[in-house]
């Protein structure tokens, strides 16, 4: 019998996810990458006794993986566990200030009354809408294309959007933080989900305050083995479900007729499948893979989310002040997020995000010592000399550390490694480093990001950060779920 072939271009957590659901829906499956490993954006790296992993460092919905181990008829047990993390975050103010953002409710009150004054009121409302909100939204969002015209006449969807409300549409996420809450470290902290997909709370729209209810209500989770073990999971699950990997393999385009897209060409050669998928950064395959140049032209115009700086750095020493996830602001977010992205500079009061695994297995780093991935977010783009900034911008974030946790961090670095927007757009033609593609900066960008469709392209889908969902392991996971329903509804192969 002859299966029908898809081809994705791309083994992230797209990719892999589409190419598990395609081969369940029957189809012969081969995934193309353009490294030497799965995982796209998330992998890891051992140096000298640290372990550190490279990209998204937070769980949240795991069970949208459990979902697909069911699909596939897989204990999941066997592949991957985790557990549950009763803080998420553990914040840092310039006044000296220290807040756990406890999952369970009550805690999370107390936590915010006792040490910042918040209105347990206040927040117990903020939190009670934003996951009575999802609830109804995430039919609008995640479960299949907004760029259908169809898909606006399910009832599930028009629920969604009357659920949305102007306050969520045309208020900024501060402004809607600062009419709902009373403290300023309280908006400060709700103001930080925006950079979760890469975008201003200044200027994105309050909708979305609903990821807060991802991270607050629903809690997170900490995979054994780190983030990378997902990674694992999903390409044994593929490797099972009879996926096929090509590894170090570069494409150079996609083949398109008029009528249907036909494969890929790879080494000079062509390629023909049923269907293709690429999970790459979108404008990266309007210009490259589909020599689009008028496409690409256009999502260039769009305001692009912000990147991030990233030191790995093996501390030798512990610091019980510090919890797996720690977040230390700026003393003028304002002015950060104006300089990240109206001057396209890092501000010299950076925000540090630090995260620390060994805090939950400490084989991931020596004995008595620390791996520290110390992030800031930084401004996507080419115009910036990346090596020549590195040495200053480490002072910064070493002074803010100095300031903020009472110790000089700079002698207790015994290694490093540093990843830029420039080594992200090499690594994974990421277009100006980009982390999630365009930003959410109005409302528009924030419901309309590209589809994963084309109708010029027919035959062809688009998954992975930079299109619709967006970006963060469940968003990716759902835009693989919402690509393979696409393809079982749109394709009509002889099985």
């Amino acid at each position: 019998m002859h299966l029908p072939k898809a081809i994705v271009i791309g083994a992230g957590i797209a990719g892999m996810a589409a190419a598990i659901r395609l081969s369940v829906q029957g189809y012969q499956v081969v995934v193309y990458e353009k490294n030497d490993y799965p995982g796209g954006k998330i992998t890891t790296t051992r140096k000298d006794g640290y372990n550190f992993d490279s990209g998204l460092t937070l769980l949240t919905e795991p069970g949208l993986i459990g979902s697909l181990f069911r699909l596939a008829g897989e204990p999941m047990d066997s592949y991957i566990s985790w557990q549950p993390v009763p803080n998420s975050c553990r914040y840092f103010f310039a006044s000296g200030k220290i807040v756990n953002a406890w999952t369970e409710r009550q805690e999370l009150v107390r936590e915010f009354a006792e040490k910042l004054g918040e209105q347990p009121e206040a927040l117990h409302r903020y939190l009670d809408r934003s996951e009575k909100i999802y609830d109804r939204v995430s039919a609008l969002f995640m479960k299949g294309s907004l760029h259908r015209v169809k898909s606006w006449f399910n009832g599930d969807i028009l629920s969604g959007l009357s659920a949305l409300g102007p306050s969520l549409l045309y208020y900024t996420l501060n402004e809607y933080n600062e009419n709902n809450l009373t403290t300023g470290e309280a908006i400060q902290i709700f103001n930080r989900f925006a950079t979760c997909n890469g975008s201003n709370p200044y200027e994105a729209p309050a909708a979305l305050s609903l990821i807060a209810n991802r991270e607050l209500n629903k809690g997170i989770c900490y995979p054994k083995g780190g983030m990378i073990s997902i990674v694992n999971a999903l390409y044994q699950l593929a490797l099972k479900k009879g996926v096929v990997f090509e590894f170090n393999k570069n494409v150079s385009r996609i083949i398109h007729t008029g009528s249907q897209s036909r494969g890929i060409v790879l080494d000079g050669n062509n390629i023909f499948s049923d269907i293709v998928i690429t999970d790459t950064d979108i404008h990266f395959a309007y210009s490259q893979l589909l020599h689009q140049p008028q496409k690409a032209s256009a999502l260039a115009k769009k305001e692009a989310g912000s990147s991030a700086i990233i030191f790995y750095w093996g501390i030798k020493k512990q610091f019980p002040n510090l919890h797996l996830h720690n977040v230390l602001f700026s003393a003028a977010c304002r002015y950060e997020f104006e300089h990240i992205f109206k001057l396209k500079q890092v501000y010299k009061d950076p925000t540090v995000y630090i995260n620390i695994t060994a805090k939950m297995e400490q084989e991931h780093a020596p004995e008595g010592k620390e791996n520290w991935v110390v992030m800031i977010n930084a401004p996507s783009g080419t115009d910036i000399d990346w090596d020549k900034e590195i040495p200053q911008i480490k002072q910064q974030v070493l002074k803010k550390l100095r300031g903020m946790l009472k110790e000089d961090i700079e002698p207790l670095i015994e290694t490093e490694s540093i990843l830029h927007p420039g080594i992200i757009t090499r690594q994974t033609n990421t277009f100006r480093g980009a982390l999630y593609g365009s930003s959410a900066n109005n409302w528009r960008s924030a419901f309309f990001r590209p589809a994963n469709y084309d109708e010029g392209f027919p035959g062809l889908y688009f998954c992975g950060g930079t299109v619709h969902p967006g970006g963060g392991i469940a968003l990716c996971l759902k835009g693989a779920e919402i690509v393979a329903g696409l393809v079982k509804n749109e394709m009509h192969v002889d099985h």
